[in-house]
């Protein structure tokens, strides 16, 4: 019974203790990477398979060709995000920090994702106001976080 309580004292010291959280957060990592390189895969074929079936098959109907065209491009930019997202926990295995220009890039991304899909027939103002904003901010947030970047 000694031996157990020496064991669980010399495992709870911070030492060990943050070196075990260390381990248990680059495992995560890793599973999280391999996890988004098979979903960029999936949407990579699901993209092949959507512009095969939709826009190589010639349709005269231009509405039926926007809307494809629109979901392509959502579907690109889906595939974007996906790419940027691996790059960030790619970043925090390299370096143990989470890359704020990176966040704020891959959430540009996603929120230009938006716009670009958007129906303006089935969206209301608020909505385009708060997606306005969104992008202001997160502009303004890269704006700040590059111009230290230039300083240093």
């Amino acid at each position: 019974m000694r031996n157990l309580f020496r064991k669980i004292r010399k495992y709870s010291r911070n030492e060990n203790f943050l070196h075990l959280i260390e381990n248990v957060e680059e495992l995560v990592s890793k599973m999280l990477s391999i996890t988004m390189i098979v979903i960029i895969l999936i949407a990579i074929i699901n993209l092949i398979v959507f512009v095969i079936n939709k826009l190589l098959i010639f349709d005269f109907n231009q509405e039926s060709f926007h809307k494809n065209l629109f979901t392509t491009f959502g579907l690109f930019l889906n595939i974007l995000i996906a790419l940027e997202i691996l790059e960030n926990i790619t970043a925090y295995l390299k370096k143990h920090v989470v890359q704020a220009e990176l966040v704020i890039v891959t959430s540009l991304i996603a929120v230009a994702r938006k716009i670009i899909i958007l129906d303006l027939n089935k969206t209301d103002g608020l909505q385009v106001v708060g997606l306005g904003i969104a992008v202001l901010s997160l502009s303004i947030s890269y704006w700040i976080i590059y111009s230290r970047k230039r300083r240093s």
